[in-house]
């Protein structure tokens, strides 16, 4: 468990929500860092799927067809700019003017070319389409995490794709050690 200590690099690492956290947006998510610096951070929740839409959808919106009919998840990214789409997908798939790399496996891009490469073809093998981002200022997610809203993990990579999404908040703690059964969401009560 890391919840305390050096904070100054939290990329590539994974947020859990705690019971109690307060926001029911972030209730039960692992959000996967994709950038933290002094400006301010950004995550996309990984196990919340968006309540309507589909990949099929989001090609129709933006006049692109879906050749293969492939199905590619769609999930709830957070709640800022939740009309914006980003793109985590495995690294057989380049953009050259927006992919940035994410951990060791992942890739991020968040450019049409990606869904237009998934609606013609199986490339990227893997991948999940996140509405929106949660974002926070400057040494806001910090207090967050010292005020015991979240834990940060390194989880393995693999989770971030998998669609059984109901259990990955469990599964991410379980990866850490720690039984979701165990937590209480009331703190300091006798």
């Amino acid at each position: 468990m890391e919840n305390s200590g050096d904070l100054s690099q939290l990329k590539g690492k994974f947020l859990i929500a705690m019971p109690g956290m307060g926001d029911p947006r972030f209730e039960h998510s692992v959000v996967y860092m994709c950038d933290h610096s002094n400006a301010g951070s950004m995550g996309l929740i990984i196990n919340k799927p968006v309540e309507r839409g589909s990949f099929d959808e989001l090609c129709s919106q933006l006049s692109i067809d879906n050749d293969v009919g492939r199905d590619v998840p769609v999930l709830f990214g957070g709640p800022v700019e939740t009309a914006r789409g980003f793109v985590i997908h495995s690294r057989d798939f380049v953009s050259a003017n927006s992919t940035q790399e994410l951990g060791e496996t992942l890739s991020l891009t968040s450019t049409r070319d990606i869904i237009e490469a998934m609606a013609g073809s199986k490339i990227p093998l893997e991948a999940g389409i996140f509405m929106g981002y949660a974002g926070w200022s400057s040494g806001q997610l910090e207090e967050e995490i010292s005020a015991n809203g979240w834990l940060v993990g390194e989880l393995g990579e693999g989770i971030v794709l998998e669609t059984n999404n109901t259990d990955k908040w469990a599964k991410a703690l379980n990866e850490m050690g720690i039984d979701a059964s165990f937590l209480s969401g009331s703190f300091g009560h006798a």
